[in-house]
């Protein structure tokens, strides 16, 4: 295991090997690792102020958790920092290559420091990769306080690990790094490799071939760092760029072709039901040395932008494909992902729930905080039932066809939205049919209780 480990997590796939580390000298990673907590790039949601993690600093609350997120985005730096906060022996095992033995090694050391005045942090990576029992060792001596357990892994902890280890940590979930964190840390690393300037467009290529992950964009970085000295330049550029990436950027960036274009183009060729394309780009992606995680989240996107409810499966059949290929990996898994986009580009297509749920955020932009009305609401104290929480709701189970004809949930005064526009194809078709009825048993209704008078409606277009 590289040092770069103790600023980002390990990520075996990736192509990039820093130069600085062939020849032995210390990796860039591990000399821009932070110090301070205000040193850490991206995960604002948890580190700024107010923010749950900067609160735990703070206040010097320590605390067992789950850090919970994709590789490169600091789990480990995170859990080295608090130790060093708190003040507390650091004692890190890998799941990938440790069994009982370390577990109990690490019990034995924890012991040893308590009677020594000093607490300790017990630092598990890839934590779902213990089976239960190994999981279990660590319940007793979390709940005696003999250590703080911090837990790290990529998978999600709800299906992966222990609830009765889950049940005693706090989970916090870290994102990906965002393109301008991932340039802000590039122009960090081109810093502390010998102040080289970078050229826009080849900062944002640099961040998108990152993808998120900071740990292998400061590897990248290092690489073109070398390919600069050995040519003796002060500033990268494109051209740069690529020769000192060569590999990873093959194909890929052949003949000027950008990071986005060829991730366009696999978008559109699927939502212009093109197998044969479609196949061919998310290939191009595939052999340029692009993460297949990245390409199954797009294909996840595209099944609920480009199909929706016309064919559902699309969205349950890229959820399966991404994740088959987590527990096989490459290149076994990647025939899952093929299935996926070959199955994604001859589904019946429809954007009508993407463009509902815009509509929507609208709808709510301009009417704010409309009140919910008084039979939506729950009563569950006899003060609310007095004020008439509740009153006059129609339980549409006891009603014909399981349907309260003339019922109304918008709030009041608010004219009834038509955000949702079934397409007539696939299984939207049927849906629309099934809206369409429900949509007339309404107006009935609701004409005979109100003397025929109609009904205000918003289609969604003023």
């Amino acid at each position: 295991m590289s040092r770069s480990a103790d600023l980002f997590d390990d990520d075996p796939q990736d192509p990039v090997v820093p130069a600085a580390a062939a020849a032995g000298e210390i990796p860039l990673a591990e000399r821009l690792r932070p110090r301070r907590i205000d040193d850490v790039v991206g995960q604002s949601h948890l580190l700024g102020q107010g923010k749950p993690l900067r609160v735990a600093f703070d206040t010097r609350r320590l605390h067992s958790m789950i850090l919970w997120g994709p590789p490169g985005v600091g789990k480990t730096t995170l859990a080295r920092l608090i130790a060093e906060r708190f003040g507390a022996r650091f004692i890190a095992i890998s799941a990938v290559l440790a069994g009982v033995k370390e577990i109990r090694d690490a019990v034995v050391q924890a012991q040893a420091a308590r009677a020594a005045g000093q607490s300790t942090l017990v630092f598990v990576d890839e934590v779902h990769r213990f089976n239960k029992s190994q999981q279990d060792a660590f319940l007793p001596h979390v709940e005696s306080g003999l250590f703080t357990f911090i837990g790290a892994t990529t998978e999600n902890p709800s299906f992966e690990v222990n609830s009765a280890l889950l049940s005693r940590a706090t989970v916090y979930v870290l994102q990906p790094l965002q393109p301008p964190e991932l340039q802000l840390l590039a122009r960090r690393g081109l810093q502390a490799a010998g102040g080289l300037d970078i050229e826009p467009d080849a900062l944002q290529l640099l961040a998108e071939h990152a993808d998120g992950d900071g740990r292998r964009l400061l590897n990248a970085v290092e690489a073109v760092a070398a390919t600069a000295r050995a040519q003796q330049l002060a500033r990268v550029d494109m051209e740069l760029l690529r020769a000192a990436l060569a590999e990873s950027l093959r194909r890929y960036d052949k003949g000027g072709d950008q990071f986005y274009d060829v991730i366009s183009a696999l978008h559109k060729s699927v939502r212009g039901s093109d197998p044969d394309a479609s196949l061919y780009w998310m290939t191009r992606m595939l052999d340029g040395g692009v993460d297949p995680l990245y390409i199954g989240r797009r294909l996840i996107r595209m099944a609920s932008e480009d199909i929706g409810l016309a064919d559902p499966r699309a969205l349950s059949l890229s959820l399966d494909a991404v994740a088959a290929f987590e527990r096989l990996g490459a290149p076994e898994g990647e025939l899952a992902l093929v299935q996926a986009v070959l199955y994604l580009a001859l589904a019946p297509k429809s954007n009508a729930a993407y463009v509902a749920a815009g509509q929507a955020r609208e709808l709510v932009r301009r009417h704010g905080s409309a009140p919910v009305p008084m039979h939506l609401r729950n009563a569950p104290t006899s003060l609310m039932r007095e004020i008439g929480a509740g009153a006059q709701y129609r339980y549409a189970h006891d009603e014909p066809g399981a349907f309260a004809a003339g019922e109304r949930y918008f709030p009041p005064g608010m004219p009834e939205a038509r955000l949702y526009k079934p397409t007539p194809r696939g299984l939207e078709a049927r849906l629309g049919e099934r809206l369409a009825e429900l949509r007339r048993l309404n107006r009935e209704a609701r004409a005979q209780a109100d003397g025929g008078a109609q009904d205000p409606v918003d289609d969604g277009t003023t």
